[in-house]
């Protein structure tokens, strides 16, 4: 059965045959990666060189037995338990300028889920040219305030999501909630993408 028995026959045939790329397997790329198996996506491309710590448990896809594992062994493992029959490719490499355009190459849509701006705009700038779609994340620090976390266009292929002010730098956590919610709006951006909705 698959996955989300909600969709109608296109979109699950747009979902499951489409493969979207998440350049970070933290607290916005865990998230989103797990929201989009359960949208009914079945192609996923995840790059991340990290363990996963305690401090990853109150924002990411992960659990306490899980400590000290590498995150795309982890994460894996955690979306195989939604749908066992979604086709992963883990990446467990540092995403830099030279290798981030190949990483990505089959994916149709890639999202970005780093934590710092300097990363962010290393990811950007390695992707945008190629022309497929971006959705990066910034400003989703703290709590409260979720109406200031939006989607914006800017130019054909770049959607920003958050509220571009709040950040750790600001002296702010990066708490679960706020985090989350960043991810689930990553997720609906490549599933309204890929489906030809309104952002």
């Amino acid at each position: 059965m698959p996955a989300n028995t909600y969709l109608i026959e296109r979109e699950r045939r747009v979902l499951e045959s489409a493969r979207v790329g998440i350049a970070g397997a933290g607290g916005l790329g865990s998230n989103a990666a797990m929201l989009l198996v359960r949208a009914g996506m079945k192609n996923l491309t995840i790059a991340d060189f990290d363990r996963v710590n305690e401090s990853n448990i109150n924002r990411q896809f992960f659990f306490r037995r899980q400590i000290g594992r590498k995150k795309i062994d982890a994460l894996a493992e955690n979306l195989r338990m939604i749908e066992p029959d979604v086709n992963l490719e883990m990446l467990d490499m540092r995403l830099t300028p030279a290798n981030a355009v190949k990483a990505f190459s089959r994916c149709s849509i890639v999202i970005e889920a780093l934590d710092s701006a300097d990363a962010k705009k290393m990811l950007i700038d390695a992707l945008l040219p190629s022309g497929r779609p971006l959705v990066s994340a910034a400003g989703l620090a703290g709590w409260g305030r979720s109406n200031d976390i939006r989607v914006r266009r800017v130019g054909r292929n770049l959607i920003l999501v958050g509220d571009q002010t709040r950040d750790v730098r600001g002296g702010l956590a990066p708490v679960g909630v706020r985090v989350c919610i960043a991810a689930a709006m990553e997720a609906n951006c490549a599933v309204s993408l890929l489906l030809g909705e309104e952002l």
